[in-house]
């Protein structure tokens, strides 16, 4: 699908993955770039960059993705979506009424105004959380849905109402199911951070670094620049509905991970290993690391940064940013 000349707004561009997809949506000939965001864990920081380029504009309304009007006044005359928008896993886990509100009934919204709009497709934020924990790997497309938490729920909720407005009303939806993305402007200090910027924290603190269970426990990790090029390839290809895996295909245990980070840290601290407690043990996948096929052969994806490339990146920044003074 060709971008050029195309108008864009891009819905959470101001987030951890959305200003790297704005980044990327800039190097293409597009005519606008516009930024939807209620800034609610997005910063306008992330976009100094951006902004300089004069295609690159923030919705003059901060908005959220529950302010009817107002997103239906940024999707009005936009030719193309990315939304990204969302409560993540453990927010979903604390306020379930706050993410169905958010995360389905917002969603809602997107589609709707989508097809009010006439847009000629939609970029849509999916999840791997809604697999579950594996029963194969690497886990295909097709894999079964074995979710049991609040925010995969509103996952599997958001590709199936994606499905019902792709066949009533023919609006073109691709939608991403990331595996563990991991990078610069993902949260690195606050409540609900990833494993990544944890580990980092304590390091960087001199204190061990603590791995829940044994560590064998293993993921997909994949560095956010590459995950922002998946979104505008989706834009690009000639798909117009389909559910597609975004990660590496390689699996990587969080001791491995571990050893990596102190490796590129030049720490010599020792790992504490704790057991779970009884809600982790409970809820928290263990498996999961998504095949690349699908992804590669329908939408020309092909992950471009190793797991020790994308870590030394984001240490770099961490340092250049003051977040790692070491």
């Amino acid at each position: 699908m060709d971008l050029k000349d195309s108008k864009i707004l891009v819905i959470g561009g101001a987030g951890f993955i959305g200003s790297f997809v704005v980044s990327e949506l800039l190097k293409e000939e597009v005519a606008e770039v516009v930024v939807y965001d209620n800034f609610a864990r997005g910063e306008k920081d992330y976009l100094i960059e951006q902004l300089k380029d004069k295609r690159c504009s923030i919705f003059p309304i901060g908005g959220d993705i529950r302010d009817l009007d107002i997103l239906d006044a940024a999707v009005r005359g936009k030719d193309f979506v990315v939304s990204l928008a969302a409560m993540w896993l453990l927010h979903c886990k604390d306020y379930p009424r706050t993410a169905f509100e958010v995360n389905i009934a917002g969603t809602f919204n997107v589609l709707e105004a989508c097809v009010k709009h006439k847009v000629k497709k939609l970029i849509w934020s999916s999840s791997a959380s809604v697999y579950g924990d594996a029963v194969e790997l690497p886990m295909t497309e097709n894999h079964p849905f074995n979710n049991k938490n609040f925010y995969g729920a509103t996952k599997l909720a958001g590709e199936a109402m994606a499905t019902a407005f792709n066949d009533r009303y023919g609006l073109p939806v691709v939608g991403l199911r990331y595996m563990n993305v991991y990078g610069p402007h993902q949260d690195q200090t606050a409540a609900y951070t990833g494993v990544v910027p944890i580990m980092l924290n304590k390091i960087e603190a001199n204190e061990p670094p603590v791995i829940n269970g044994d560590g064998s426990q293993a993921y997909d990790f994949i560095y956010v620049e590459d995950v922002a090029r998946c979104n505008v390839d989706a834009l690009k290809s000639d798909v117009n509905f389909g559910m597609y895996n975004v990660g590496t295909e390689v699996q990587t245990s969080i001791k491995e991970l571990c050893d990596l980070i102190l490796e590129l840290k030049k720490s010599d601290l020792k790992v504490i290993y704790k057991p779970y407690s009884a809600d982790d043990a409970r809820s928290l996948v263990q498996n999961r690391i998504g095949s690349r096929v699908k992804a590669e052969n329908e939408l020309g994806f092909l992950y471009k940064y190793s797991l020790r490339e994308g870590l030394q990146k984001l240490i770099d920044w961490r340092i250049a940013t003051g977040t790692d003074k070491a």
